[in-house]
């Protein structure tokens, strides 16, 4: 069997949005992924549903594998003929142990590449408003490992740092903050030098404390501190307060989890992100053609018969299209079909395929769908629906009513999911998601399916329109209702919510 190959990726800090682009390409191809805890949710969520999963741990104090163990599972799985991704928080080679990992594969004449990742040690700075270097302040920057060994003294020369004038950066030591602290003092560093503490860097968790080298301990017991988190000394701490950025947000701080299904995910999450929440992917309904089509089939043999074509989804359009280029049919079949949209996201699906949509609702539902275009067909028109396996009934109820020859045909089957590395439930108990976004009546069910047990009156959740309203309803949830079906406008409710809450806290 020939060899496969392994890559050491660096995830990054945390933030999604920091992830290479060369490093979610490699990831997208991966078989096997061997994963750390620091590695951020919204990669995680990236990972490809057949890749098979190896969780190793690693967080500090709290080794799920030893570091020799992971090495061998590396050189394991390659020698299986596997794609291999290492994928480890921040980068591979800065305090990753990626040249250990790489020592074995090398021995073994294993493939493999390199990966770099933006490291926390100048991406959390930056997301804090700390520039690691500036020329009125230093010249030189020094990153340390805070880590040290139970019962040892730390193999630090810190008087020769503090010689350095430059920024100081300690990852993995928030446990030994005092000894960092009173080492550096004892290099003769300035009791009043400026250091910062900085937990949960580049996601909705980040939080500072920024004092001095003589009084970071005591405000980091009096303020609390979560782990991961760094530890930053020098005069470019006392820039945060007037360079802090991501606070200014309108999202800053928030956590939400967006529930579409995944091939639609994309501009939902890029638009909650661009205003700084933190948005974990999670799935909860996938959809796929339905293998038999002959029904689809049929009615594409008489499309000049049909006076309106009506899409209720943008999956409907990509799979109606689809099934017309296996049949060897381009849009000239469609003749002058007129059609219609449920909302702005099918519309757009149409557009990429170089269609415009003749009618769309006055409010984005199935029933108002039904109503208003009921009130322009005359007796007898006949009207195709291709759509999900399970629609909105009153939609072809309202239409027929108005005396059209209705074919509802079912294109695809919507399949509930739940994902296999992110705990949902666990995640909501412990208060980590500030609000859940939901764009159709079935994600709230395939939500449901996915955290049974849950206490849904806890959750607060913005819904698209009144059936997602409903659905959220039934289950006891703390809804609110976008002003209109649109993804713009879902955001903006997602705004309003937080500067409620903020309002009354």
């Amino acid at each position: 069997m020939t060899n496969g190959k392994v890559w050491l990726v660096g995830a990054g800090p945390g933030d999604i949005g920091l992830f290479t682009i060369k490093g979610m390409e490699v990831l997208k191809n991966a078989e096997v992924v061997v994963y750390d805890s620091l590695v951020g949710q919204g990669v995680l969520s990236q990972i490809p549903a057949e890749a098979r999963l190896i969780n190793v741990g690693k967080r500090a104090s709290h080794h799920t594998m030893a570091q020799e163990k992971i090495n061998q599972v590396l050189l394991e799985e390659a020698q299986k003929g596997y794609r291999v991704v290492r994928l480890k928080g921040g980068d591979p080679f800065l305090f990753g142990r990626g040249g250990e990992e790489l020592e074995l594969l090398k021995a073994n004449g294993i493939p493999y590449e390199v990966v770099p990742g933006v490291t926390s040690s100048i991406s959390v700075p930056a997301y804090n408003g700390i520039p690691v270097t500036h020329r009125d302040f230093c010249s030189s920057l020094h990153i340390i490992t805070g880590h040290k060994r139970a019962g040892k003294e730390y193999d630090i020369d810190f008087k020769a740092l503090v010689d350095t004038k430059g920024t100081l950066v300690f990852l993995m030591g928030v446990s030994a903050l005092s000894d960092i602290c009173q080492g550096l003092l004892k290099g003769g560093m300035s009791p009043d030098m400026p250091a910062a503490i900085l937990q949960k860097g580049t996601t909705a968790g980040q939080k500072r404390i920024v004092a001095t080298v003589s009084t970071l301990p005591q405000e980091v017991a009096r303020q609390g501190i979560e782990t991961p988190a760094i530890i930053v000394v020098g005069k470019v701490c006392s820039l945060s307060e007037n360079f802090a950025w991501y606070e200014e947000l309108p999202l800053a701080g928030w956590k939400v989890l967006v529930t579409r299904p995944k091939s639609l995910i994309s501009e939902t999450s890029r638009k909650l992100r661009e205003k700084g929440a933190e948005v974990l992917e999670l799935p909860s309904i996938c959809t796929e053609p339905l293998s038999d089509q002959e029904r689809l089939y049929e009615a594409m043999e008489h499309l000049e018969q049909y006076r309106w074509l009506v899409f209720t989804s943008p999956t409907g359009v990509e799979v109606f299209f689809q099934e017309m280029a296996k049949r060897e049919k381009d849009v000239r079949a469609l003749g002058n079909i007129r059609i219609a949209a449920i909302g702005e996201g099918t519309k757009k699906k149409l557009r990429e395929k170089g269609l415009f949509a003749d009618f769309m609702p006055s409010v984005y539902d199935g029933d108002t769908l039904g109503k208003e275009l009921g009130e322009m067909i005359l007796e007898g028109e006949h009207i195709l629906i291709p759509r999900a396996e399970k629609g909105n009934e009153n939609l072809t109820a309202f239409l027929k009513k108005a005396g059209a020859v209705v074919e509802d045909v079912p294109t695809y089957a919507t399949h509930y999911e739940r994902s296999l590395l992110i705990d949902e439930k666990k995640e909501f108990e412990e208060g980590n998601i500030d609000c859940v976004v939901f764009t159709s009546a079935s994600t709230v069910k395939g939500f449901a399916e996915g955290t049974e047990g849950i206490d849904y009156t806890k959750i607060k959740a913005a819904c698209i329109g009144k059936q997602t309203k409903a659905a959220a309803d039934s289950l006891g949830m703390k809804t609110y209702m976008a002003e209109k079906a649109t993804i713009d406008s879902l955001i903006a409710l997602v705004e309003d919510m937080k500067r409620s809450e903020e309002t009354w806290n």
